[in-house]
């Protein structure tokens, strides 16, 4: 069984906290129980990729698109979309650096991660969680 919720949010720091929020209801009313990991890392990883979108996306960008996608394995695949073309890519950090961690975030919990092109209409940064990759 496959089941899919997507919204678009506001483009501002409030919307970080509000999409951990809704794919936390969305993945609990799917089944997903308080101190399930996979739930906690599908959590961390939307939060990390939003708030990429928040902190480095197009000026012009009033909304992103978040999708959370609960696969009939127990896997998860999440999604974050806006109109930037940048592709983002992890960077080196020193232990005093306060940003830039959290693409080795979602490297570290995700099964697999990765960009689609979406051409002029910008990029979906996506995350692949499975249930045996789970923290």
């Amino acid at each position: 069984m496959l089941r899919r919720n997507s919204f678009r949010l506001p483009r501002h720091p409030a919307s970080v906290g509000l999409a951990r929020r809704r794919v936390r209801d969305h993945l609990a009313d799917w089944g997903h129980g308080p101190g399930d990991a996979a739930l906690e890392d599908a959590v961390l990883v939307v939060s990390e990729l939003a708030t990429n979108v928040v902190r480095h996306g197009p000026l012009r960008e009033c909304e992103f698109e978040v999708a959370v996608t609960a696969l009939g394995d127990g896997s998860c695949l999440i999604e974050v979309s806006d109109e930037s073309r940048h592709e983002p890519r992890p960077r080196a950090v020193s232990e005093w650096d306060e940003h830039g961690r959290g693409l080795h975030l979602v490297e570290t919990v995700a099964a697999a991660w990765g960009v689609w092109n979406r051409g002029r209409h910008g990029k979906t940064v996506w995350a692949l969680l499975t249930t045996a990759h789970a923290s």
